[in-house]
């Protein structure tokens, strides 16, 4: 790759992940106040294997909103593409633990700050010194974020960037979803590196079998990297005419799921950087089975952004 400023700039929400983390002497659910959003937590896990990165986004100015721009800067995260909203507050996100470490979402966001993004607060220099672009769905609910996202994606192309897209879909943010599947199928449309959730696949083409879903997808859109993720079923790879499958690494004490999806595309990203989209089988055995211990790591944290596994654990659970 041409060597830029950035090696990957992500562009989408920042947000606040309300988590349970045990009950007060009344009863009552004690919540934690994690950094999140899923481009941000990507980023996160690239600073944490060297990369350089930037965010584009919005916040509210709020005690929120200046917490998640401290806890981004001091992840390493290049904060200049950052915008406050000074009369809509940053979004909340309460995430519910169930028994087997999934999760649901409770989103407060009628409006949230990061909806508020305009095409006009986009900040073009940062992406056009950037190797990457990310983005997902969540960027595209209303029409001012969703501008402002095809104008990015616009300027990213237009500047020869790869673009990596994760729809990281929430069908409460959606009050239709034929309007989430046009935004996933914009995303594929333009991507060059898909990662997609077994859910994902099946909301999308209505199989439940992966390689199927996959094959699908294919078929209408040329995207020369695809991953996809299965939970504790681990992830697959397909490249040209390389599949390749790779288990999970089995985390005995899953306490939060939120992130590892985010986590393994960080890490995914990560080799891209380094290889190139067009990766032959040993290499993409060797992106999987790196993504899914680091995948595997954070879903024994509560939260993501801040708790993103350091090259040294990801090698040592190998």
């Amino acid at each position: 790759m041409i060597s830029k400023k950035y090696n990957v700039a992500a562009l989408g929400e920042l947000l606040i992940d309300f988590t349970e983390n045990g009950s007060s002497e009344n009863g009552n659910p004690l919540l934690e106040a994690n950094p999140g959003g899923a481009p941000c937590n990507v980023l996160a896990m690239l600073e944490k294997l060297g990369k350089k990165t930037a965010f584009i986004g919005k916040v509210g100015n709020d005690s929120f909103g200046k917490m998640l721009c401290d806890t981004i800067k001091n992840c390493g995260i290049e904060t200049g593409g950052l915008v406050f909203d000074k009369s809509v507050p940053t979004t909340l996100a309460f995430v519910h633990n169930n028994p087997d470490g999934d999760r649901e979402f409770s989103f407060y966001r009628n409006p949230g700050a990061d909806m508020m993004l305009s095409r006009s607060e986009v900040n073009a220099d940062i992406i056009c010194n950037s190797e990457i672009f990310h983005f997902g769905t969540l960027s595209m609910t209303h029409k001012s974020n969703k501008d402002a996202t095809v104008y990015a994606v616009n300027i990213a192309k237009g500047n020869g960037l790869l673009i990596s897209f994760d729809p990281n879909l929430r069908k409460p943010l959606w009050g239709n979803f034929d309007e989430a599947k046009a935004a996933m199928e914009y995303g594929f449309s333009v991507c060059d590196i898909l990662k997609i959730s077994d859910d994902e696949i099946e909301f999308i083409t209505g199989e439940t079998d992966i390689d199927k879903g996959i094959e699908t997808i294919r078929k209408k859109y040329a995207i020369p990297l695809i991953f996809a993720t299965k939970g504790r079923l681990g992830s697959n790879a397909y490249c040209g005419n390389i599949t390749v499958k790779r288990p999970a690494y089995e985390n005995k004490n899953v306490l939060d799921t939120t992130g590892a999806g985010d986590t393994f595309m960080g890490c995914a990203l990560s080799f891209v950087c380094e290889n190139g989209v067009h990766m032959n089988e040993n290499q993409l055995n060797t992106l999987l089975n790196f993504s899914n211990a680091a995948a595997s790591i954070i879903t024994g944290r509560k939260g993501a952004l801040k708790v993103m596994p350091a090259l040294d654990e990801i090698v040592n659970i190998i």
